[in-house]
């Protein structure tokens, strides 16, 4: 096989790949991830997937800890990666190769304060500050943000029902009176068919990389030195429901985790307050 009949294989395979993913209601993020970790492994193993051996996979992968010197977390991406594709195809070659352990890193979140900042600087412009209203509100992830419609949102109850969501499950969530002022100012401005709730010069439906960019942009305009994006506004709303209070399943509930053990990583995050906590209750015996 030549290198450029090679090369069509590669994107044939991850093509039929990324459809599979489609298939498994994989998140976007997740079917790019993947494919381009997947690609990368056919083009550097310069092999067809029913000639790759097990001792091929480990040799990989410790070419991407050593020469690519990947991170404990890329490399426990790229191996699922891998052992998903040969799970698509039926193959068991990659069923020993194993994931190293990913670290436990604390979330980045916000401060109420750094959150006005953000929401102020994008006070002149309907659009994207009804983006960023929506998503420091609702604590949306920013696939289902992009794929909201206008007959998702209940204006009057403040409910935006969420189809699909992570794991293809459906949820409600309740948002401030805020959020649907920023929402009904915003809509007040658009001439378009009205499908999608929030739209692009381009398009009827705003895509993830245009809301990265929105938010990283604010960010910068308000002198936010953190790095910001819309799934730090997610961490942000969920730190503060439980610095104020709400229980921790309430919190599950609207941040649609299936898990709550998914969300207890929240309960780490605010060494300040249980500082505050302690000296409250425990000053001296």
């Amino acid at each position: 096989m030549t290198d450029r009949e090679f090369k069509k294989y590669v994107n044939t395979e991850i093509m039929e790949y990324e459809r599979y993913l489609e298939g498994e209601k994989r998140s976007e993020n997740t079917i790019k991830e993947y494919a381009h970790f997947v690609k990368d492994m056919l083009l550097h193993l310069k092999k067809r997937a029913e000639e790759i051996t097990a001792q091929d996979l480990k040799k990989y992968k410790m070419y991407l800890s050593t020469k690519k010197k990947y991170s404990k977390n890329s490399l426990y991406l790229a191996v699922e990666a891998i052992k998903a594709y040969f799970k698509y195809k039926n193959m068991n070659v990659a069923r020993d190769l194993k994931a190293p352990k990913r670290p436990k890193q604390m979330p980045t979140y916000l401060t109420e304060e750094e959150v006005r900042r953000l929401l102020n600087a994008a006070r002149d412009n309907p659009r994207d500050y009804a983006i960023l209203s929506f998503l420091a509100y609702s604590g949306l992830r920013v696939s289902e943000l992009c794929n909201l419609r206008i007959e998702d949102v209940d204006f009057s109850e403040r409910i935006v029902r969420v189809h699909g969501g992570k794991g293809d499950k459906d949820r409600i969530v309740v948002i401030s009176p805020r959020a649907i002022e920023a929402l009904e100012e915003y809509i007040s401005t658009r001439n378009d068919s009205l499908e999608y709730l929030f739209s692009s010069r381009k398009s009827e439906k705003i895509t993830r990389v245009q809301v990265f960019r929105l938010v990283k942009k604010y960010a910068r305009i308000a002198g936010i030195k953190k790095e910001v994006t819309p799934h730090v506004l997610r961490h942000t709303l969920a730190t503060t429901l439980l610095r104020r209070g709400v229980d921790i399943r309430y919190i599950q509930q609207f941040l649609g985790h299936s898990s709550v053990a998914t969300t207890q990583i929240y309960t780490h995050v605010n060494d300040k307050m249980l500082k505050s906590v302690y000296d409250k209750v425990l000053q001296e015996y």
